[in-house]
Formats: C-alpha cells, sequence, structure tokens
C-alpha cells in the first residue's frame, strides 16, 4: 500500500511538470506497466484530481483545472518560492491579499520542512521594498503573524509581551489574550482579541508585540464585535484628545477610496452622503484633511479640542500670500 501510494504521489508530480505526458512514457518513469498508470491514473481522480486523457496524435494525460483546487505537490524550490511569495505579500499593497496570504502562510509553515526554514528567511531578509514608507520598527515578524494566524485557528490563549504606544522599548507589559482576528489597515496588522485580564475586547499591534507563546489552553467562543468596525474605531478615534464628526456630500465608496482605512471610519448617510468621524490632536486637523477633498462637508460634532475654521482660514490665507476679498482665493497670474 505505501509503495502504491508513494507511486501515486510520483505520478501526480509528473503530471504537473509539464503539460502532456503519454502512457508510455509514464510507465517508464514510473517503471510500471500501462495498465498500471491508468490504475493510478483513476486512484488520483478519486481522490479530486482532474486527469484528463485525449487520444490520437499528440494525446495523453494532462492535469486539467477542476471546480475545486485539489492538494498540490512542491519541490523544494516551489516550497520556498512560495513561502517567501506570500511573506512579501503580508506587507503588500493589494486589497484582501494580505488577509489570504496570512492564512496560507500559517498552513504551509506547519508543514515545511525545517531544512527549508533557513533558505526562507535568508531570502525574506536580504529583500527590501522600493516603497520606504514603512517604518522598519513597524515591520511584524512572519513568525509573529503565523504564531498568532495558528492559534486563532486552534483557538487557543496566548501570552505576548507588549509595547506601550508612547513608552521606552523596554516599557513592556506581559498581555494574556483570546485571539479572534486579524486585520490589516494600510501596512500595518492588528488582532482583534479578548484581554484576559482587563476582560475586555482590546487591539494590539502586532508591530508592537513580543514574541507570541501558545499556551495549548482552548477557550470558547464569545460573543464578538464586528472586527473591521472594532479595530477602525479603535485605531481612528480612541487614542485622540479629539473626535469630530463630518458629514461629507458624496457617497461613502468614493470618500472611502480616498480616505485610508488606518485614519477615520466611514458610514452611509443615505445614497449620496456619508459621516466622517475620525481622531486626531484637534478638529482643526480633520478639518483640513478634510477639505482637501474638495468635496461639500459640515461638521456635525467635535469634542475634545474644539475647531476653529475662521482662525484655519485664516491662517491658510497667510500662507498662500492673500488676504479675504481676494478674487476667489486665487493666485493672481504673472503680468506679461
Amino acid at each position: 500500500m505505501a509503495e502504491t501510494l508513494r507511486r501515486v504521489l510520483r505520478l501526480l508530480n509528473l503530471l504537473q511538470s509539464r503539460p502532456v505526458w503519454t502512457g508510455t512514457e509514464l510507465a517508464a518513469e514510473l517503471g510500471v506497466t500501462t495498465r498500471s498508470v491508468r490504475r493510478d491514473v483513476q486512484r488520483l481522480r478519486d481522490l479530486g484530481y482532474p486527469v484528463s486523457a485525449e487520444q490520437g496524435v499528440g494525446g495523453g494525460y494532462l492535469l486539467a483545472a477542476g471546480r475545486a483546487l485539489p492538494p498540490l505537490l512542491l519541490d523544494d524550490d516551489e516550497a520556498i518560492a512560495v513561502a517567501v511569495g506570500l511573506r512579501l505579500a503580508t506587507g503588500g499593497s493589494v486589497g484582501g491579499v494580505g488577509e489570504a496570504a496570512v492564512r496560507a502562510m500559517a498552513k504551509l509553515d506547519q508543514v515545511l520542512p525545517s531544512r527549508l526554514r533557513g533558505s526562507v528567511d535568508a531570502v525574506v531578509q536580504s529583500t527590501v521594498s522600493l516603497d520606504g514608507s514603512r517604518d522598519v520598527a513597524e515591520t511584524v515578524s512572519a513568525e509573529t503573524l503565523v504564531d498568532v494566524a495558528r492559534a486563532i485557528r486552534t483557538p487557543e490563549r496566548i501570552v505576548f509581551a507588549y509595547a506601550k504606544a508612547y513608552g521606552a522599548e523596554s516599557d513592556l507589559a506581559e498581555r494574556r489574550a483570546e485571539p479572534y482576528r486579524l486585520v490589516s489597515a494600510g501596512r500595518r496588522w492588528y488582532l482583534m482579541a479578548y484581554d484576559v485580564d482587563r476582560e475586555d475586547w482590546r487591539t494590539f499591534r502586532l508591530d508592537r508585540m513580543g514574541p507570541v507563546r501558545r499556551t495549548g489552553w482552548r477557550f470558547p467562543a464569545r460573543e464578538a464585535p464586528d472586527p473591521v468596525e472594532f479595530v477602525g474605531k479603535a485605531i481612528s478615534q480612541r487614542p485622540y484628545p479629539a473626535v469630530t464628526k463630518i458629514r461629507i456630500e458624496a457617497p461613502a465608496e468614493t470618500v472611502r477610496a480616498r480616505v485610508p482605512a488606518a485614519a477615520a471610519t466611514i458610514e452611509p448617510d443615505g445614497p449620496d452622503a456619508c459621516v466622517l468621524t475620525a481622531g486626531a490632536s484637534s478638529s482643526d486637523f480633520v478639518a483640513f484633511h478634510v477639505a482637501r477633498l474638495g468635496l461639500p462637508a459640515r461638521i456635525l460634532e467635535s469634542v475634545g479640542a474644539g475647531v476653529d475654521l475662521q482662525r484655519l482660514g485664516r491662517q491658510l490665507l497667510d500662507m498662500a500670500g492673500e488676504r479675504p476679498g481676494d478674487a476667489g482665493g486665487q493666485f493672481a497670474p504673472p503680468s506679461p
């Protein structure tokens, strides 16, 4: 039985290596008869692999596209390439790919041979991105992503050291949490988890987390808030002294396309308007950036440091070298 299984896997590897094989070629490669090849092909079909047989000149066996994705066999080089690609994809800018990459990376890491891990680490560590917008200090290790993702899937309680937002690097506190979801916002990763000691839901930035220890302690499912809404509010409002609500005369999707998810929460207010809620050091800061969108808007509420639009307007006019009453607030064209 073991020999048959090895032969079937070898057959699968051959079918993946090139488009078409004749029965005679496969029999020679496997050291069996063409009758055995036909039986092994049927075994693959029974396992869900769409192996087709085409008659005539140029025909033979080929691995076709199916309705479901069957397991794939990867050699060492292919496994390294996939693992490296998944790690790099977690920091990419293609919408939705980062989350899928983390799930796939957790599955691959579970079965990746230890002899290949060093090669994967070497390639990733020697690769840099042309996009310099990401601070090295904010980089999340692949090990942290994988450990958290696997703990979510189990699910099991985790323990980790967590750095405060404005504390020293050595200012760490141990946290015990029941992980629920990973959420990506721009180029940052956040964990939504139930904080065991604080007995409440919390948001953790992964780049501030120390090594994650999986305890093996299983926990029952809790009623949880929506991860996207919860994390969105946590990172765009709660850390700031001033929170401002502004109604914008534009559909929510239009505004979301122009405002980073980590900067504000945006809720529809009818089909042609939305309400933006954002936190900052002062409401003037939020008003200024909303004004830059060039869309009709009105402040609904400001909590904390108040907004002084007249002062802000005068300051902007002064910066432009203009005074109230100038024609349209436009720069005058140079004299010919």
